[in-house]
């Protein structure tokens, strides 16, 4: 009998066992961008492409472009958390100050390339911020490129060409230096800016030059204001990739592995670089409009950076009054950066 019970159980965990490694999961992926978006094409697609094929198609993805899972871009966050979608890419400034320790990389004049910035982010993450995102697995996190300044009908060449202006902008560090170089700052997500701009509800906006084309964004403006490479980045946006945690842990081993060889550091850095590289495919379709480009001088955009520096005051108070040592943190985000090559 106990023979009879003991071969029983053997069986059952043989079972079980065989079950774990026959797993298939087939995962919800939710995120902002349209089809023929660069971060559909060159990061969304290839790595669940690459996730398929790690796991002899036993994991896939099932993706929901343009939000057509429902919802709104500042909801992401939560979809995932709560297990509406498996798996997003987003930006954690669009919900304003919810995520504030993520938010140093956010600061005018921080990073100098998202490559660097995409790791310095991701060493960052692990040190301080992981707690900012209860219920979900953070895959990679990284930064865009240089955003520049992109307007309707008149060029900004100068600190006080701001003024009067109402220009769009993804976060709250962002409309803050908005504001301080004298526009007046319209924050939304990137699918409302097609016909925000199109309405006359803002004369602009900042943007890196990759997302640009995907929504023809070229052709609703005429001026585009770069800044000199000798100075940082005028600002850039933090980018999560989150999966539910709960989906993570129903996984079994074979596949969690799958996932971990897929991210982290290493996939953080990579979607730095395919930001970076994005810039001249980005641009190209404004050079063949015949728009109007003007690089900001570095003598010049010393008057911008003596104009946004309180922000760096008041990130680290609004840290303090969280708890944190909010100068530790900010010094601690330049370390990263200088030791990434990025600062």
């Amino acid at each position: 009998m106990k023979r009879a019970i003991r071969w029983g159980l053997s069986a059952l965990a043989w079972m079980v066992a065989l079950g774990a490694s026959a797993q298939e999961v087939t995962l919800k992926f939710h995120h902002i961008w349209n089809t023929q978006a660069m971060a559909s094409q060159r990061v969304i697609t290839p790595w669940c492409d690459k996730i398929a094929a790690d796991s002899n198609n036993r994991l896939k993805c099932q993706i929901f472009p343009a939000m057509s899972l429902g919802g709104t871009p500042p909801q992401l966050v939560d979809q995932v958390r709560d297990g509406v979608a498996d798996l997003i890419i987003t930006l954690p400034g669009y919900t304003a100050g919810r995520f504030p320790m993520m938010e140093v990389f956010e600061l005018p004049f921080m990073t100098r390339s998202a490559e660097s910035g995409a790791q310095a982010a991701w060493d960052y993450l692990q040190k301080h911020a992981l707690k900012e995102f209860p219920g979900t697995k953070i895959l990679a996190v990284w930064v865009h490129d240089q955003g520049y300044v992109h307007t309707r009908e008149r060029p900004v060449r100068t600190l006080a060409d701001f003024k009067g202006l109402k220009m769009r902008a993804p976060t709250r560090q962002t409309n803050k230096l908005l504001s301080k170089l004298g526009a007046t700052p319209v924050g939304m997500p990137l699918p409302a800016i097609p016909e925000a701009v199109s309405k006359g509800v803002i004369d602009g906006f900042l943007l890196p030059w990759e997302v640009m084309p995907s929504l023809r964004l070229h052709e609703m403006v005429k001026f585009h204001s770069e800044t000199d490479a000798a100075k940082p980045a005028l600002y850039s946006a933090v980018f999560i990739f989150g999966m539910n945690q709960a989906k993570y842990d129903s996984l079994s081993p074979e596949l969690k592995a799958v996932i971990d060889r897929n991210s982290g550091l290493a996939l953080s850095k990579q979607i730095g670089q395919i930001w970076d590289d994005s810039k001249a495919a980005g641009r190209k379709a404004a050079v063949d409009r015949g728009n109007t480009f003007y690089t900001v001088p570095a003598s010049e955009l010393d008057h911008w950076i003596a104009a946004s520096a309180s922000l760096y005051d008041e990130w680290v108070a609004d840290m303090d009054k969280r708890g944190a040592n909010g100068k530790v943190l900010l010094q601690d985000a330049r370390d990263l950066l200088a030791k990434y090559g990025g600062k």
